[in-house]
């Protein structure tokens, strides 16, 4: 039996038990069940090396896809946002590093694990209900055990939760108002940078607007006060609460709620422009990590351990769990207690190294409330 060099031209015998064959040309003839359909020109080291690096990515995307989605981490997917929302109880928790910048903030994951932690185990949300844009896979069974964040730094591919982008932040807000019912709780939590920015508006007192900033707002833009008003806050039906803890520089008044509490009365934080910033029926309480003209602290003072936290959201968090029947009151006095007392702690002959933590807990309302009440969610 005889073959024809598709480069030459010239006819070859038909070697036996052979799948390639080269000619005197160079060219490399496939025979019998060789995987190239075409007679391929190949040169030397090269050409074996692209064809080690060829047979490992089949190997690779192979196994890949033969690989099963893990259920434990399907509804934190991209498919979340196209799922409807459970009814009841449903929580937002944004926590936000801005990996590799020079304003990375250390601890906004230990702070997205203790409240996730806090809904389940103290007010009963369940894992579904929770919605946890991070970018980062937590392992959660070890966390609570250990109560800090472990393998912070992973690949692309392990990623659980969708990253704090601005377009994440806009989509899990529409999931959060959802085809809401008399008698959801809502909760949304942000740990990350707040800025501020002129408004132009007149709906300001301060003449500033507030802002929060997903992990993108260099490139996106930031997210205003007035942005989180008219999508979590004026769509508020009644019979439905909602919580927001955002523990960010600035965010005193950053959900533009009409009404602030300042040593212990209410006092009017309507915009002179007479625009309304309430909500349909419904109720939202807010607590700020500190007022508008203030920075928020992301410190390791309140850890033996020396382990990065927000300020305000380690004070809440320990509030809630020390005090079972706790207060509005109660909640917003032993945050700023626990802030008082770390400055006090400062070592005397440390204080110039040491930085104060200078921010004040800010409790927020769309109405006038009794503030003795029972802190529930």
């Amino acid at each position: 039996m005889y073959m024809v060099c598709q480069k030459c031209r010239q006819q070859l015998p038909l070697p036996p038990h052979s799948k390639l064959f080269r000619c005197a040309c160079g060219n490399m003839i496939p025979l019998g069940n060789s995987e190239r359909s075409l007679p391929i020109q190949e040169h030397g080291r090269f050409s074996s090396k692209m064809r080690r690096f060829r047979d490992k990515f089949r190997k690779n995307s192979s196994r890949e896809n033969s690989r099963s989605p893990s259920p434990s981490v399907s509804p934190r997917l991209s498919l979340i946002f196209t799922k409807p929302a459970p009814s009841g109880k449903r929580a937002l928790l944004c926590g936000v590093t801005y990996k590799k910048e020079k304003f990375r903030l250390r601890g906004t994951l230990h702070d997205v694990h203790s409240m996730s932690d806090l809904l389940v185990r103290k007010f009963n949300f369940t894992n579904d209900s929770i919605l946890i844009l991070a970018g980062i896979k937590f392992n959660f069974l070890i966390c609570l055990s250990k109560k800090y964040i472990l393998n912070e730094t992973i690949s692309a591919e392990e990623e659980a939760f969708k990253p704090p982008t601005r377009r994440n932040i806009l989509q899990a807000f529409k999931w959060l108002m959802e085809d809401l019912k008399s008698g959801d709780s809502l909760v949304f939590y942000f740990s990350g940078h707040g800025l501020r920015q002129p408004d132009f508006c007149e709906d300001e007192l301060d003449g500033f607007d507030e802002t929060i900033c997903p992990l993108d707002f260099r490139t996106n833009g930031m997210i205003s006060d007035n942005d989180i008003n008219d999508i979590l806050v004026k769509p508020l039906l009644p019979g439905v609460t909602l919580h927001a803890i955002v523990d960010a520089c600035h965010s005193g008044t950053v959900l533009d709620l009409p009404w602030v509490y300042k040593e212990n009365r209410w006092v009017d934080n309507r915009p002179p422009s007479g625009a309304n910033k309430g909500t349909r029926g419904g109720m939202v309480f807010g607590f700020s990590a500190c007022r508008d003209n203030q920075l928020a602290a992301d410190t390791s003072a309140f850890s033996a351990e020396k382990t990065m936290m927000g300020a305000m959201t380690y004070t809440f968090i320990k509030a809630i769990w020390e005090i079972p029947d706790i207060t509005y009151q109660g909640l917003l006095d032993n945050m700023h207690k626990a802030i008082e007392n770390v400055n006090e702690a400062r070592c005397p002959l440390l204080k110039i190294f040491q930085r104060k933590i200078d921010q004040e807990p800010v409790l927020s309302s769309s109405e006038k409330f009794n503030t003795d009440i029972r802190f529930k969610l």
